[in-house]
C-alpha cells in the first residue's frame, strides 16, 4: 500500500540508498543482514565484569503476565497499521543460561555492528495483531568504528522481553536493523547523530492512505557548538555519549524533528518550519531553553491537542529542565514554557530530563517517568504527576524509582525511562550504563500495588539470561 505525502518538501531517509516508496519515489533494495540475538560481549573478552561480587538468583515467574493487552497509545489506536508478519525462519533467537544480569533485556550488538559501541533511547510500543502480540522497540546505535555517529533501529519481540535484532539496513517490511539514518543535507538539522523519542500512530488529513500511519518523532543534532557555560562539577554533553573520553564537555545543537512510515521501517522525513527542516528552534539568547532542544516526546490528548515535552539545560540556573509545547496538527508547535525544573535536593538535585509522559488508562492523570541528574551528575529515574498533563506537576512522594545497581550492567546510572501500562502492572524500560561505560536496555516491573503505580515499587526483570 502506497501513501502520498502532500507536503511541499519530503525527504527521504538518506542511506546507503534510499529507504521507501512514497508518492512517487521509487523503493529500493539493500544488503542487510540479519545477526542472532546474543548477549555475550566480545569486547569483554566474553567475561561479565558488571557481575563481580554480585549474587543474582534466577528468574521464578511466569511469563503469566504477557498475555495482558493494552491499546496502542495515539490517536486512531484501533487503525489498520501494517503489522509485521511472523518472524523469518532464519532468525534464530540463541540465549545462554550460564548467568544472570539483572533487568538486562537488550545488550550491544556485536563488535562491528552498527550498534555495537552503544545502544539506548528505547521507545517501546506494545500492538495486537488478530492473533498474537506484538512489540515494537526503536532505539539508537552507534558502532565502534564510529562511537560519534548514531543511527535509529528497530528490533521486534512477541513478549516485550527476548527481542530480535538486524544486523544491518530493513530491506522489507518484516525486516529488523536499521531504519533511519542521518541526513546527508549539509543544511539539515540532524546530519551528526539522531535519536528516536517517541512514535505515535496517527491518522492526519496531511496524508492520502487508507490506513493510519506511524509518527516519528527524534532529535537530530548537526556540528553546530553551542556556549557551555556549565558551572556545574560534570560534564555536560549534547547527544551524552556514556564511553569515557567520547565527546566529553561538547555541546551540540539539537532540534526536533519528525518523520512518516507506513510500516515502523521505512520512514519519509517531514520538514518542519525551521529553515534546517525541524520541527521549531530553541528559544533566543537569555531563554531558559536556548541551548538546545532534547527528547522530544509526544502524546495525542485530544482531536486537534497534541502535547511535546522536551528538556534542556538552562544555564542561567544550572540544571536540567522540562518543558512543554502544543500543536493542532502535530507539525506547527506552539511553546509553553518550563514545567519541571530541579528537585529540593536528593537525586534529582541538578533537575529532570528524558521525560517520558503516559495517560493513566485507569484514572485519565498523566504520569512523568523522568531522569534526575544528582549533584555529581549521576542519573536515576523518578516520577512526577499532573491532574491535566499541563501544569502543577507533582513529584509523588517516594520520588526515586529506579536507582543504579550496586553491581552489575547498570551500576554507573540509569535514565530514559519508557513506561509501558499492562493490565495490572506496569513495565519500566531504560537505559542502563555501567563499568566503562557500556550500555545497554533494561526493564523493570511494579510490583503491589494492584496496577496502582503510586502504591507500587519497580524491581528489575529476572528472568533474561547474559551468556559469558
Amino acid at each position: 500500500m502506497a501513501i502520498t505525502l502532500m507536503f511541499p518538501a519530503i525527504h527521504l531517509i538518506n542511506s546507503s540508498s534510499a529507504l521507501s516508496s512514497y508518492g512517487s519515489f521509487t523503493k529500493s533494495k539493500f544488503k542487510s543482514k540479519i545477526i542472532h540475538l546474543s548477549l555475550h560481549n566480545p569486547r569483554n573478552g566474553g567475561s561479565s565484569e558488571f557481575l563481580t561480587h554480585c549474587s543474582i538468583r534466577p528468574n521464578t515467574e511466569s511469563d503469566s503476565s504477557l498475555e495482558n493487552r493494552n491499546a496502542t497509545p495515539g490517536h486512531n489506536s484501533n487503525s489498520d497499521v501494517q503489522e509485521p508478519d511472523q518472524p523469518s525462519s532464519n532468525r534464530n533467537v540463541k540465549f545462554s543460561e550460564s548467568s544472570f544480569s539483572t533487568g538486562l533485556v537488550f545488550d550491544l550488538g556485536v563488535k562491528e555492528s552498527w550498534d555495537g559501541s552503544e545502544i539506548g533511547s528505547p521507545v517501546v510500543k506494545r500492538y495486537l495483531g488478530d492473533e498474537e502480540e506484538r512489540w515494537y522497540m526503536w532505539y539508537h546505535g552507534s558502532p565502534t568504528r564510529e562511537p560519534n555517529s548514531d543511527s535509529i533501529g528497530l528490533a521486534v519481540s512477541r513478549n516485550g522481553i527476548h527481542w530480535e535484532r538486524g544486523g544491518g539496513p530493513v530491506r522489507s517490511s518484516v525486516d529488523t536493523g536499521v531504519v533511519m539514518k542521518c541526513s546527508k543535507d549539509w543544511w539539515a538539522f540532524d546530519t551528526e547523530s539522531i535519536r528516536p523519542c517517541e512514535v505515535v500512530i496517527m491518522s492526519s488529513e496531511k496524508v492520502k492512505a487508507n490506513n493510519a500511519v506511524y509518527w516519528l518523532y527524534y532529535i537530530g543534532y548537526n556540528s553546530e557548538m553551542v556556549d557551555n557555560n556549565n558551572p556545574m562539577g560534570f560534564d555536560l554533553q549534547n547527544p551524552e555519549r556514556s564511553r569515557l573520553g567520547v565527546s566529553s564537555n561538547k555541546v551540540y545543537k539539537s532540534l526536533p524533528g519528525l518523520a512518516m512510515s507506513q510500516d515502523g521501517r521505512h520512514w519519509a522525513r517531514i520538514e518542519g518550519e525551521h529553515h534546517s527542516g525541524a520541527l521549531f528552534d530553541v528559544g533566543s539568547n537569555g531563554e531558559w531553553d536556548s541551548m538546545f532542544i532534547a527528547s522530544p516526546q509526544v502524546i495525542f490528548h485530544a482531536s486537534g491537542d497534541l502535547r511535546m515535552y522536551y528538556h534542556t539545560f538552562d544555564a542561567a540556573n544550572g540544571s536540567f529542565a522540562v518543558g512543554m509545547a502544543r500543536s493542532r496538527d502535530g507539525i506547527k508547535w506552539v511553546k509553553l514554557g518550563r514545567i519541571l525544573g530541579r528537585g529540593g535536593g536528593g537525586f534529582d538535585e541538578l533537575g529532570a530530563m528524558n521525560a517520558r509522559v503516559v495517560r493513566n488508562r485507569k484514572s485519565g492523570e498523566y504520569l512523568m517517568a523522568y531522569e534526575g541528574v544528582d549533584g555529581k551528575g549521576k542519573r536515576s529515574i523518578g516520577l512526577a504527576m499532573s491532574a491535566d498533563g499541563l501544569k502543577n506537576w507533582e513529584r509523588i512522594e517516594r520520588r526515586m524509582i529506579l536507582k543504579a545497581s550496586e553491581c552489575g550492567w547498570d551500576s554507573i546510572g540509569v535514565g530514559s525511562p519508557c513506561l509501558v501500562q499492562m493490565e495490572d502492572e506496569w513495565r519500566l524500560y531504560y537505559r542502563g550504563i555501567g563499568m566503562g561505560g557500556e550500555t545497554g536496555i533494561g526493564m523493570a516491573v511494579s510490583d503491589g500495588g494492584g496496577g496502582d503505580i503510586f502504591k507500587a515499587t519497580f524491581t528489575r526483570w529476572t528472568g533474561f539470561h547474559r551468556q559469558e
